[in-house]
């Protein structure tokens, strides 16, 4: 099973880039962010001509996540529960597998604009949470995993520059310590439980020419249940397409399950 996470950036923008690139890489299921489209809009007739479902929460213009899978899914729900919220950042869903149900979660986190503003208290307590409800939602679902937008860089090897980004979102140790926390549920890292490549990242700005010369941070990550750990066997970025005309600014990051010939614990 292959689970995959893209902030696309405007789904409207890049839908054949999407479309494109599930035919290339047929994952089971890909966790989209930033749709920047209403509900109403949401293109599900192009993704079924391709043999996939979708379950969505659109909101026009800002934020907006979906799960696209190939065998569909169940018991979705949108948004946290216990956060009242305007802000479409949460979708989940169920998905059946040799192993038994897994929990699919994509999550766009709150960028939080800069250190100390409004955006970034509401960011802080958007994580929190989000860290009550996930330690529900892994009592539920043991099988579990969430993939997203995270808008943070764990640690200073997630940085192009540490030096430059010193004191700034993204990066700052409040910010650090609400994703340490998640982990601390049991959630691991799937990118970090291999040996990756130095300056491995998933986002670059548009700006001065930041793709182009690796300046990047990675802030897109696949986080992984106990339950589903030792089923990982690769966790990769596909910086290919960053090079597309008119790309999103973040690219796909993919997790490979290894399940099979297993059977239902």
């Amino acid at each position: 099973m292959k689970l995959a996470t893209w902030n696309i950036n405007s789904l409207k923008v890049r839908l054949p880039q999407v479309l494109d690139w599930l035919a290339a890489n047929p994952v089971d299921a890909l966790c989209l962010q930033e749709l920047k489209l209403p509900d109403e809009k949401f293109p599900l007739d192009a993704f079924q001509e391709i043999g996939y479902q979708a379950a969505w929460a659109g909101q026009k213009t800002y934020n907006g996540v979906a799960i696209v899978t190939r065998a569909g899914s169940s018991d979705v729900q949108r948004n946290l529960p216990l956060f009242e919220d305007h802000q479409q950042r949460i979708i989940a869903a169920t998905l059946d597998s040799p192993i038994g149900d897994i929990r699919v979660i994509s999550a766009y986190c709150p960028n939080g604009q800069s250190v100390g503003s409004d955006k970034y208290e509401y960011k802080l307590k958007w994580y929190a949470a989000l860290h009550a409800w996930l330690r529900d939602e892994l009592e539920r679902y043991p099988r579990l995993a969430i993939l997203g937008d995270y808008n943070v860089a764990p640690k200073d090897e997630d940085v192009h520059d540490p030096m430059k980004w010193i004191g700034e979102v993204l990066v700052s140790e409040a910010e650090r310590e609400a994703f340490r926390c998640l982990l601390d549920l049991g959630l691991s890292d799937a990118f970090r439980q291999f040996d990756q490549e130095e300056k491995s990242f998933t986002w670059w700005d548009y700006r001065r020419f930041a793709f182009r010369r690796n300046a990047g941070l990675r802030i897109d990550h696949v986080l992984l249940s106990e339950a589903l750990q030792p089923y990982c066997s690769t966790c990769v970025i596909d910086k290919a397409p960053r090079a597309n005309e008119q790309p999103s600014d973040h690219v796909p990051v993919i997790a490979t399950l290894d399940l099979a010939g297993l059977v239902t614990a």
